[in-house]
């Protein structure tokens, strides 16, 4: 996986300027003591189920907030959804948890593309459901094509819906522009109309209304966001398809096509290290704008999906470890992404800001993706000798990586655990 060395350099002053602007004032903590400690919760699986709160999600935040509802900790949600705005998120939190959440607490699948300025200005196509257009220019897009202008511009490319094929010869199209890129926000709703048109745009070099010469390689950058194979909704069935399973179709077709493999600019979205690089400076941001003078040391990072929130905060609790011993080629060895210049570049850019935090322990529930027969189990054993591997490709599986630190039964419990590890009340 490639995620561009030149992607964090560039961003490195963004990171310096993208904190919370308007986060309301969380009050005083207990005994007037400071955290020193930070929670990242996923949301779906976590604190929904749906458009359903989990009952264990008011009790947690119960616990998090003082009299006021005022956080006591520093708190972000850090979450793979990225179909909606960050504001749109915040308000579906506040409602079913009964506390303001201010969009800058919330970390979407895409949050971290506002950092890859390099591709700001390029003409980038958007694949996905919801406002895509909208988050691609709140991220600084500035030229963006989405799919159905795409489709509507080349009418004879979308062919699978007979419904949709046009009844007469459409005339030429002219004066639409040479696409640069393409991101891949989320699982669109037509999956043979994206599949079919992305393809088509990196056969052509972003030219699809052009007769197809040789096929280009490289293909045009793609960036993508959120590699969740499944997620937990209110089904009964186990899990819902998310957009790494629209990946790994997109992966399969072109390289069934072209015979290579198909190469990420950019893969974010949890379990990828840049953004829980991203969700760590919002934590600390919220805890100096608190005025809570000692420095954040710890994360918790609660999830229910072993490939992507425990793997996530497993393989960034071990980039923290090498960062703090100053052992980059031991930190390289033990990321499965070692092929990637990623790991020297987070080093670098931990170098711009504050690098107190020393740790990330996982937290798996058992109220979404991740079920155990035991009512409170300690220790998850089938995942370390399991061969059916859900995550993405460009992540080797690796068994120490999905082993959580704790199991508990629900996010409750799971702040519970943390209050009593940092002797907090």
């Amino acid at each position: 996986m490639a995620l561009g060395s030149g992607c964090l350099r560039a961003g490195r002053g963004l990171l310096r300027a993208a904190g919370p602007r308007s986060l309301p004032a969380r009050g005083r903590c207990a005994g007037g003591r400071p955290p020193a400690f930070g929670f990242l919760f996923d949301v779906d699986g976590v604190l929904v189920r749906g458009s359903q709160a989990v009952p264990a999600a008011r009790r947690a935040f119960q616990r998090l907030s003082d009299g006021g509802g005022r956080l006591r900790v520093p708190v972000v949600f850090l979450t793979n959804a990225g179909n909606c705005l960050r504001s749109a998120k915040a308000q579906e939190l506040s409602q079913a948890l009964g506390l303001q959440v201010s969009p800058e607490q919330v970390i979407l699948s895409h949050s971290p593309l506002r950092l890859f300025s390099q591709f700001h200005q390029k003409c980038m196509l958007v694949a996905g459901q919801g406002p895509v257009e909208e988050n691609a220019l709140n991220l600084g897009f500035k030229h963006v094509v989405t799919m159905e202008a795409l489709r509507k511009a080349y009418p004879l490319l979308d062919m699978v819906d007979q419904s949709r094929r046009p009844k007469e010869l459409p005339p030429p199209t002219t004066g639409f522009p040479t696409i640069e890129g393409v991101i891949l926000f989320g699982e669109p709703v037509r999956w043979e109309t994206s599949l079919q048109l992305i393809i088509d745009v990196l056969l052509s070099n972003g030219n699809p209304g052009a007769e197809l010469q040789d096929i280009p390689y490289p293909h045009l950058p793609v960036l993508a966001c959120n590699m969740d194979l499944l997620w937990m909704a209110e089904a009964k069935m186990p899990s819902r398809f998310g957009h790494g399973t629209f990946l790994l179709c997109l992966e399969n077709i072109y390289k069934k096509v072209t015979g290579q493999e198909l190469k990420y600019e950019a893969l974010i979205g949890k379990p990828s290290t840049v953004t829980y690089r991203y969700a760590e400076y919002l934590i600390q941001q919220q805890a100096e704008k608190q005025g809570w003078k000692s420095p954040i040391r710890r994360l918790y990072a609660v999830g229910d999906n072993p490939m992507s929130d425990v793997y996530g905060a497993n393989l960034y609790n071990s980039y923290l470890k090498s960062a703090h011993q100053s052992q980059v080629q031991a930190g390289v060895k033990r990321s499965p992404q070692a092929a990637s210049p990623q790991t020297e570049d987070h080093l670098q850019l931990r170098k711009d800001c504050n690098n107190s935090v020393e740790s990330c322990e996982s937290i798996l529930v058992c109220t979404g993706v991740y079920r155990h027969n035991a009512d409170v189990p300690s220790k998850t054993k089938e995942f370390t000798t399991e061969t059916v591997f859900h995550g993405h490709r460009d992540f080797c599986f690796d068994p120490s990586l999905v082993e959580a630190s704790y199991i508990v039964q629900d996010v409750n419990d799971a702040v519970q655990l943390a209050f009593k590890k940092e002797n907090w009340s």
